[in-house]
């Protein structure tokens, strides 16, 4: 059985001040995971939510979190706070665009201009 201290409390910050949370997790729980639960707590009612995990950046303590962490891994020393809650950010990749898509799938021409005065 998990300790208190193996517990970690944590709001999830939305980009326009609204919060998620907060909730409990254990600090085995990898960084997917959270994504997870954030995409599946993600209010209806918002625009341009995330569709999948992979639009979903998680940002704790300045830094991006990676996937195949863990919560641990990634703890900063102010979550130690005995009843803290640690706030992570929650950034969302706008999807891309048909345009987008069809210029990364096309080869690029390289073009040499050369002017002489």
């Amino acid at each position: 059985m998990a300790s208190v201290q193996d517990q970690l409390e944590i709001k999830f910050r939305l980009t326009d001040g609204s919060d998620i949370g907060p909730k409990s997790f254990p600090a085995a729980t990898s960084i997917a995971t959270l994504k997870e639960s954030v995409l599946s707590q993600w209010p209806k009612e918002k625009e341009n939510g995330p569709r999948t995990v992979k639009d979903v950046k998680l940002i704790s303590a300045g830094k991006i979190l990676e996937n195949n962490r863990t919560l641990g891994e990634c703890r900063s020393p102010l979550c130690d706070i005995p009843g803290g809650v640690t706030t992570m950010h929650v950034v969302v990749q706008p999807p891309s665009t048909e345009k987008e898509k069809k210029a990364a799938s096309q080869p690029k021409q390289n073009k040499c201009v050369c002017v002489i005065l």
